[in-house]
């Protein structure tokens, strides 16, 4: 069923704000995946934190324009899905991840800020800290001097506890 022209309208503009809210847009071959396997994805990555979306070509190519990395739209070709998250590293790694289990699934290349990606690209992504454990790993660095202080303070009074009961012992003996 063609769709109006209000409808393309606002499938652009749902576009164009996926790409202004989003750190990554990755682009996917939609060859032969069955419903339930796109809304599997689908559900893995909204668990995640992203989204995934089947998408018009021309309507996608519209939305991108001329922006800065719009070599991406080359990408748009056959069947188009898109997964997209705030984080710049959520979506290649739930699409990486899944299309290992999913040969159907072939991942084109990414959009990521002004910068456009190939597939290649997109695996490399995928194996980088996501900010969360980017984040994590600045705070235990930060907390880490703290706890070694910590523990250099309360170890002289472990020590002569452990001294004292150990005499304590003897005399007791």
């Amino acid at each position: 069923m063609p769709l109006s022209r209000e409808q393309k309208k606002d499938q652009v503009a749902w576009f164009e704000r996926v790409l202004n809210d989003n750190e990554v847009v990755v682009v996917m071959k939609n060859s032969g995946l069955t419903v339930a396997e796109v809304s599997d994805l689908r559900n893995q990555m909204r668990e995640a934190g992203g989204g995934v979306k089947v998408v018009k070509n021309r309507l996608a190519k519209i939305a991108i324009g001329d922006r800065p990395g719009s070599e991406v739209k080359e990408l748009f070709t056959g069947p188009t899905v898109i997964a997209y998250s705030a984080d710049p590293v959520t979506a290649p790694k739930v699409v990486v991840k899944w299309a290992k289990d999913h040969d159907n699934l072939e991942i084109l290349g990414a959009l990521m800020g002004e910068t456009a990606l190939d597939a290649p690209g997109v695996d490399s992504l995928s194996k980088m800290p996501s900010r969360e454990e980017v984040l994590s790993q600045i705070v235990g660095s930060l907390t880490a001097p703290w706890t070694n202080v910590l523990g250099a303070v309360g170890a002289p009074a472990a020590n002569l506890a452990g001294i004292v009961k150990t005499i304590a012992e003897k005399e007791d003996a």
